[in-house]
């Protein structure tokens, strides 16, 4: 409960300070390379920006909530039941830096730059140049949160390389959220 209260102080402590004109901040991006994003209202054309905040994780993008046909979107509630599940696995698809931090207990640790080369831990086989992905596991899939671009990198190249998406489950909320909700976190787990 600390923790909630500690993350919903902070993001109101950043919109009451953007809202009491302070310093000019950086814009961060919205969707793919637009830093701003108009909305038409009553009163006329709206601009919708977006800042660095001490709540934020990165300063990524906001990513779809299905980043690939097929692929299921879940919250905290799917996660908790994944953990588990002896036919799913909880992947933290963060860079390592980002994951020594903190992370979901029971997650592993696979890099999204190293997904690709590593379907076998996720219950596919290596026929040849191709992966064989017919017994694969249930993969439960975050990263920092609903900007972080980093899962979705990697779950698209698993699909490149022939990993069902069906068989992708989707935290966006990542690390953001779980953190926020003040969910159990562990460090050292690798």
């Amino acid at each position: 409960m600390k923790l909630l209260n500690t993350a919903i102080a902070c993001c109101l402590t950043a919109l009451l300070a953007h809202n009491a004109g302070a310093q000019e901040k950086e814009r961060l991006r919205i969707i793919g390379e637009d830093t701003k994003f108009v909305v038409q209202t009553a009163s006329g054309p709206l601009e919708i920006t977006r800042e660095m905040t001490s709540c934020a994780k990165n300063k990524g993008w906001l990513q779809p909530l299905i980043p690939e046909k097929g692929i299921h979107p879940v919250t905290e509630i799917e996660i908790l039941h994944a953990l588990n599940d002896k036919n799913s696995i909880v992947v933290d698809m963060r860079v390592i830096d980002d994951r020594i931090k903190g992370t979901i207990p029971n997650s592993i640790s696979m890099p999204y730059t190293e997904v690709a080369m590593r379907l076998n831990e996720l219950g596919c086989a290596k026929q040849g140049a191709k992966w064989d992905c017919s017994k694969a596991k249930k993969v439960y899939a975050f990263c920092n949160g609903p900007v972080c671009p980093q899962s979705p990198i990697a779950m698209n190249a698993m699909i490149r390389d022939g990993f069902p998406a069906d068989r992708i489950y989707y935290y966006r909320g990542g690390m953001l959220d779980w953190e926020a909700l003040g969910l159990t976190t562990v460090r050292g787990d690798f």
